[in-house]
């Protein structure tokens, strides 16, 4: 269903990558919380609910690294996992959560702008859209702010196995279209499941190939 393909060398370097034991590694609430650059970073950012907990934990084949419940302090958090490789795992809060005070969406967004700003060691934002969903106007406004950082991000589907073949392939091309448009990012889009496995390799090689071409 991706538009990429990889070979069997980027695959097997993927899968090697997260077949570590990854850690917790800090929370930082503030950029000067953070801990200081090492290697490569990747981030993941999206919706609230939209599976971004879920989804680490397949990539590393850990049922709870990520939390994948809401709780109470993590949200504003910027939360950062380590691997026994030259790659930092960060994932962001979740956005887009109506109930959310203007002041708590104000400070989310000042911690993840200059984030983006101030990290050049990150190599690319993984945004996470529901794949029975596609983009939505919060989804909108997150590739804005990437494409006026000039940050790489490729658009990641989550929950793909709920949705049937002939409506994902349209979700795939709707959002293909729609982000081929932008300055900063990746043209593809890759359709994953965190409950069935499925794309969670092709996300492993990806991370792979850009690894290599940072290197």
């Amino acid at each position: 269903m991706s538009a990429e393909a990889f070979s069997s060398d980027e695959s097997e370097t993927g899968r090697k990558l997260f077949a570590a034991e990854w850690r917790f590694l800090s929370a930082a609430s503030s950029l000067e919380s953070r801990p200081p650059p090492d290697g490569g970073e990747i981030a993941f950012a999206g919706r609230a609910n939209v599976g971004k907990s879920s989804l680490i934990n397949a990539l590393t084949n850990r049922n709870a690294l990520a939390r994948t419940s809401n709780t109470p302090g993590r949200t504003q958090e910027l939360i950062f996992f380590t691997g026994a490789g030259p790659l930092t795992l960060i994932d962001m809060p979740g956005y887009g959560y109506a109930a959310a005070p203007k002041a708590k969406i104000a400070a989310w967004t000042g911690l993840i702008r200059a984030y983006l700003r101030g990290r050049t060691n990150l190599a690319r934002v993984y945004v996470l859209v529901d794949g029975r969903h596609g983009l939505k106007t919060a989804d909108a406004a997150v590739l804005d702010l990437l494409d006026e950082v000039a940050v790489s991000y490729e658009i990641v589907l989550t929950k793909a196995d709920e949705v049937k073949p002939d409506a994902l392939n349209t979700t795939i091309a709707a959002v293909t279209a729609a982000v081929r448009k932008r300055p900063a990012a990746y043209p593809d889009v890759l359709p994953t499941s965190a409950r069935t496995g499925a794309g969670v390799a092709d996300l492993r090689a990806a991370i792979a190939r850009l690894l290599a071409e940072k290197q």
